[in-house]
């Protein structure tokens, strides 16, 4: 009877932590993030590692687009102050499926939207996105070394209500990184 007991027990821990590793595959790795200074400014490139799941995938395929945001902060510790926030911006890119011409489209913040064939090489725009200017030059002080703090998401806010208390119930709408952070002395 205990035997049989502890492998009963046995079993469903296994499917337990089974069940958690699965759900730990629905988070976006940073796998680079890097400050370059420019004429223009300081320029984020970044690189980004993650799938959607099978519930994301449907949803992009029946018409709902989906929102990646990704947001830096840039702060200089100040030991007789807070600290200073020195850059903080943000930036949206959104996927849809177009029925008619069975393309997928992504669009970044405003810009004109590109066409791809395959849901993957939509995915790849937004994994390793384009250099984004995020600060001017004259926004950091040369020489100061600043806290960078980097994250990715996506972003519920932008899907309709009906569809926003879904995802809010349901976690296989929740796609984040956990924060970067790392220091940057501005050049």
């Amino acid at each position: 009877m205990t035997l049989r007991f502890f492998c009963i027990l046995a079993c469903q821990l296994l499917l337990v932590f089974a069940c958690a590793q699965a759900r730990a595959a629905d988070v976006i790795d940073i796998t680079k993030a890097e400050i370059q200074s420019s004429e223009e400014g300081y320029r984020l490139n970044t690189a980004f590692a993650f799938d959607l799941n099978h519930e994301l995938q449907d949803a992009v395929q029946n018409g709902v687009k989906l929102h990646f945001t990704t947001e830096i902060e840039m702060t200089r510790p100040r030991w007789w102050w807070r600290d200073e926030k020195a850059v903080l911006s943000k930036r949206t890119i959104g996927i849809s499926y177009d029925v008619l011409t069975r393309q997928y489209i992504v669009a970044i913040g405003g810009s004109v939207p590109q066409p791809f064939n395959t849901l993957d090489d939509a995915l790849s725009l937004i994994r390793r996105p384009a250099r984004w200017l995020i600060a001017p030059r004259d926004a950091l002080k040369r020489g100061e070394t600043y806290e960078v703090s980097l994250r990715m998401f996506m972003d519920r806010d932008f899907l309709s209500k009906p569809l926003q208390v879904n995802a809010i119930n349901d976690s296989s709408w929740r796609l984040a990184s956990n924060r970067k952070t790392f220091t940057y002395r501005a050049e």
